[in-house]
């Protein structure tokens, strides 16, 4: 077990003097316009928001920030991207710490089927179970992903990992991030799910529209509306469908 300290990065910050204007997309999400630095726990930093928060805006640009390509993988994995990618990596500072990561990678849901294409294409599929990542379900090539191919002792980036994992396999997934966590690992994950984000200790960072806040699990709004929904389910669905 390593014996040096996290986190691998320590924060990013926004070069601000380099920005001519905030009128125009990425800096005028206002997440983005209203960044100055933003600190990473150790080990895990949950990104939450609304859909348009500018949460897969920001993991994109931290990971191409750190060398990852814009459609996920590793960092030998440079995919070109499949629509535009923002500028917004150019104008971020890296505050790294005193270790370096020996391992790495960028889980991005939305082009994560292009990244399992090319590992079948060049045929390197020793790190993914020795077998064709398409030849599973979504959310198996997702569970693969986490188990086989990441080794620990690393800096993961995970957009929206719950995107392929039913409820069940989430609760796998978090127990994946905990053994990262316990194998010196740091992960910075953009995530819907209540499931993910109970992990303990972790911080939860809001995006919305006056910014950046850190807020504590119980008062997200993934933790009320589902504690709130089981708890009341007949009432709110007389209410949504009436």
């Amino acid at each position: 077990m390593p014996t040096y300290a996290k986190p691998f990065l320590r924060e990013i910050a926004l070069k601000r003097e380099l920005i001519g204007t905030y009128d125009a997309y990425p800096f005028s999400i206002p997440a983005v316009r209203e960044l100055d630095h933003l600190e990473f726990h150790p080990d895990v930093t949950f990104l939450i928001g609304e859909n348009g928060a500018g949460k897969s805006t920001l993991m994109e640009a931290i990971a191409l920030a750190l060398g990852f390509g814009p459609q996920g993988g590793t960092k030998n994995v440079q995919l070109q991207a499949a629509g535009d990618v923002s500028e917004l990596h150019r104008y971020l500072k890296l505050v790294r710490g005193p270790a370096r990561p020996r391992d790495g990678y960028f889980l991005r849901a939305e082009s994560f089927y292009n990244v399992a294409t090319y590992m079948d294409e060049v045929g390197y599929l020793g790190d993914y179970g020795d077998k064709s990542i398409h030849a599973r379900s979504h959310g198996e090539a997702f569970l693969a992903t986490l188990n086989d191919k990441l080794r620990g002792d690393g800096l993961y980036l995970f957009d929206e990992p719950e995107a392929a994992l039913s409820p069940n396999r989430q609760l796998t997934a978090l127990a994946t991030i905990h053994d990262l966590v316990r194998d010196n690992s740091q992960l910075i994950i953009a995530t819907h799910s209540p499931i993910l984000l109970a992990y303990p200790n972790a911080k939860i960072v809001l995006l919305d529209g006056s910014g950046l806040s850190e807020v504590r699990y119980e008062d997200t709004e993934h933790y009320a509306v589902t504690k709130n929904f089981l708890n009341n389910h007949q009432r709110m669905l007389r209410h949504l469908l009436d």
